[in-house]
């Protein structure tokens, strides 16, 4: 098994024809992606072409472009999307996603304003809240300002380097894109494989947090350990350590990044910002060690800590 996406996942991707949505579109499908459509207004009608997998041959394929996700739906069964949408109508591109009844939306676009952002949170709470109440599917937000997510072997949703990525049984959990990539690089120079990569983004407003998937993985039976990947700012990793206190049964080893920034810094991340003597690493480090995680001293550690408490 895995999380979140696999075999089975079909995906559209919002903003195909643009320049980064058609790189990364031709990668995923080069990597085994199911990408069915792409959708561009007034671009309709179109078709974008892409190779498949070399180990398949690396047959083109030509995914049709829609003017709407609700074509695009209806046209493919597609039960994911990626947006690469520019910030002034990415946060619209979400919602149009979730109105056509997308039930995975993985949001890569960085610098969406916070006011979008909180906009979308009010109507997705809203959702899964009814979503619960019918006994429905939930539907899901990764991002923004993400890496995305990947099963590998299966399916690459994103823009993570699927070289890197080898099957297994770890999964990865992270605010930070670049210090995902270095964990996976990491474990699979151990001959360790992944089960599903998370990179949920460092913005102040997004959708999955540490706890939403942290859940996931201790459900999964495929995944016997996690990695998780935190920074200064917020309180997500300390909630995420209540979580593992309480209900976790499957070693974690986390890092925090920016132990040595000052109060009040701001660190890249729109998120990762210190305020009134709360979201310090030390803090953060502390819950997850009182939790009963590993925390790695150093980024170079992160593997290494989590196979130590595998045995």
């Amino acid at each position: 098994m895995s999380i979140l996406v696999g075999k089975d996942t079909k995906l559209i991707v919002q903003g195909i024809t643009g320049g980064a949505g058609s790189f990364h579109a031709k990668q995923m499908i080069e990597y085994g992606t199911n990408v069915v459509g792409g959708v561009t207004p007034t671009r309709g009608g179109e078709k974008f072409e892409g190779k498949g997998p070399a180990s398949s041959g690396g047959q083109d394929k030509s995914v049709p472009v829609f003017d709407t996700v609700s074509q695009a739906v209806k046209a493919t069964g597609a039960n994911a999307s990626v947006i690469f949408v520019p910030p002034p109508g990415a946060a619209d591109a979400i919602l149009e996603a979730f109105d056509a009844g997308v039930e995975l939306v993985i949001c890569i676009t960085e610098g969406i304003p916070v006011v979008d952002m909180l906009g979308v949170r009010r109507v997705l709470e809203a959702s899964q809240a009814e979503a619960r109440a019918k006994g429905t599917r939930v539907p899901r937000l990764v991002g923004p300002n993400c890496p995305g997510v990947i099963t590998p072997g299966e399916c690459k949703i994103g823009i993570m380097p699927g070289h890197i990525h080898k099957k297994g049984n770890i999964g990865v959990v992270s605010r930070s894109g670049t210090l995902t990539y270095e964990a996976v690089g990491q474990l699979t120079a151990l001959g360790i494989g992944q089960s599903t990569c998370v990179g949920i983004g460092g913005d102040p407003v997004n959708g999955m947090d540490f706890v939403d998937v942290l859940e996931l993985f201790q459900a999964d039976p495929d995944t016997h350990g996690v990695i998780m990947i935190g920074e200064i700012g917020g309180g997500a990793e300390e909630r995420g350590a209540e979580f593992i206190k309480a209900k976790m049964t499957k070693p974690v080893a986390a890092f925090i990044a920016g132990t040595t920034a000052p109060p009040g810094k701001r660190m890249g991340h729109a998120g990762a910002i210190i305020s009134g003597g709360k979201g310090t690493a030390a803090a953060k480090i502390a819950a997850l060690e009182a939790a009963g995680a590993k925390v790695a001293p150093t980024p170079s550690d992160m593997a290494s800590t989590l196979k130590a408490m595998m045995g």
